[in-house]
């Protein structure tokens, strides 16, 4: 069984001709300049005199992502939104310290009682009205400190450094989704199996049929709310489809990939519909990912392409993989933390059970997808597969620009691709040519996060402990449940 399968047509760094023609992105990738990025981007364009009362909308909804990547919000009347952007939002410090379920963990010392109060503060310049929701628009959130000042665990701020960082060093990265969720009809709930909405053949215009109206208003939604899409498919699983964002820079990648979550959700209500995100849905099925693709470029040239190595890396660009090979067991913490993530990655369902890369080899936990001569050098990028919903979006692209930027800093050398499934191998096998496990267990990919100075370090220690006790939480929960009900309690968390 597979996790995912698709063509190279299929990937999320999509041609021009591929993207609507309201608010399409640029595709010529890295190359693109950050000013005619700014120019194509619909939300940034309609929210520079954006005015919620003018629009009617009832409500502004702010939203952010916890540690457990579960989007939490506040809504403000329209008329108050005006406030709202100069002074923020009052909640509580304690979100970084939500468990998957709603706990509160006190096991982290500076959060360590139910004290004190923080700022939610809009993004302004990324207000959307939702075309699923008129009554309401959308915007994107930080968090800061009771006086205004930055405050550590800000999760958008940590993307924001590190995007910094990068550009300090004349680095520019662009990132793209491929977004996988499962629908089933409204009320297919509770704690037995779900029914999908569509169980046949894979990849047909029958699955799309079975979802018709669902799948023309998400389209039109996804549009309207600015977020350029270059497809959208029946999946492999039972009940599964996908569509692809189009790349962005990263924080704008984080931020569309919140909206677009929401847009789902919303669409599918409207059709009887309810959609889930989660890892996985029903134990020993396929399960979702989202799988994150990035490029970096220098000076305007995309620095996976155009070179002597593998697949045309250039030496950078080669630096830049071995960055991300060297500190995917500390990523993957990040990317795809849960209890259910860790049931969701096995060996022989494309979703990244071992630490190697290939070209195009959709079992390698780092996929690279090279340039072609049809679409162009900017195409290239890494697809990095364990990654899923439970994931904070911008802790997890911040992970993986710290470890490809360090690789760059440090002039790594990849190793040979490997072209095959090394789950079939031996053990001997595998070892000679440094090739492991990522971890089965809570307690080792934390043990993987703890010893990665580089990730920690990019995180924010004071992050990285709120992070850690959130996963102990989660774990201890999960004491004594077996697999089946842990899958289940995750099921509609996302």
């Amino acid at each position: 069984m597979l996790d995912v399968a698709r063509s190279g047509a299929q990937q999320t760094e999509t041609d021009q001709r591929d993207l609507p023609a309201a608010g399409a992105a640029d595709q010529r990738h890295p190359a693109t300049s950050r000013a005619a990025a700014d120019q194509r981007d619909p939300v940034a364009g309609r929210a520079a005199q954006a005015d919620p009362v003018a629009a009617g909308v009832a409500g502004v909804t702010i939203v952010w992502a916890d540690n457990n990547g579960i989007p939490r919000s506040r809504t403000v009347p329209a008329g108050q939104y005006d406030a709202a952007v100069e002074r923020g939002v009052g909640i509580t410090p304690l979100f970084a310290v939500f468990d998957s379920h709603d706990g509160i963990t006190f096991e982290h010392a500076p959060l360590g009682t139910p004290s004190g109060d923080i700022r939610l503060m809009p993004v302004a310049d990324r207000l959307v009205r939702l075309a699923g929701q008129p009554g309401f628009a959308w915007v994107p959130g930080r968090q800061v400190a009771a006086d205004g000042s930055a405050w550590p665990y800000d999760q958008r701020g940590v993307l924001e450094r590190q995007v910094a960082r990068a550009a300090a060093l004349g680095l520019d990265l662009l990132a793209g989704y491929e977004m996988e969720f499962h629908l089933s009809r409204a009320g297919d709930d509770g704690d037995g199996d779900v029914r999908p909405v569509y169980d046949g053949p894979s990849y047909g215009p029958a699955k799309m049929l079975a979802v018709d109206a669902f799948a023309e208003q998400l389209l039109r939604d996804l549009d309207r709310n600015g977020v350029p899409v270059g497809q959208f498919h029946g999946e492999y699983g039972p009940g599964q489809f996908e569509f692809n964002i189009a790349p962005a820079d990263p924080v704008t990648a984080a931020d569309r990939q919140l909206l677009a979550r929401q847009t789902v959700h919303a669409a599918a209500r409207a059709h009887g519909l309810r959609a889930s995100f989660a890892p996985l849905v029903t134990l020993g099925q396929v399960g979702n990912g989202w799988h994150l693709h990035t490029s970096v470029s220098r000076a305007g040239a995309n620095l996976l392409s155009g070179g002597d190595g593998p697949g045309g890396l250039t030496a950078e660009g080669g630096a830049y993989l071995a960055g991300l090979l060297r500190d995917l067991p500390a990523i993957v913490a990040v990317s795809a933390p849960s209890l259910s993530s860790l049931q969701r990655r096995r060996p022989g369902y494309w979703c990244g059970a071992y630490t190697f890369w290939g070209v195009e080899n959709r079992e390698a936990s780092l996929r690279f997808v090279p340039a072609t001569p049809l679409l162009g050098a900017g195409h290239a990028n890494v697809e990095l597969k364990p990654s899923d919903a439970s994931a904070n979006p911008y802790l997890a692209l911040a992970a993986v620009i710290a470890a490809g930027v360090a690789g760059v800093e440090d002039g790594l050398t990849p190793p040979d691709p490997v072209q095959e499934d090394p789950g079939g191998w031996s053990e001997e096998r595998r070892a000679a040519h440094g090739i492991r496990r990522l971890p089965v267990t809570v307690e080792e990919q934390l043990a993987e996060l703890r010893a990665n100075e580089r990730i920690r370090a990019a995180l924010g220690e004071e992050l990285v402990g709120a992070f850690i006790a959130v996963r102990e939480s989660d774990a201890a929960r999960a004491t004594g449940r077996d697999a089946a009900d842990v899958v289940r309690s995750y099921r509609w968390l996302y």
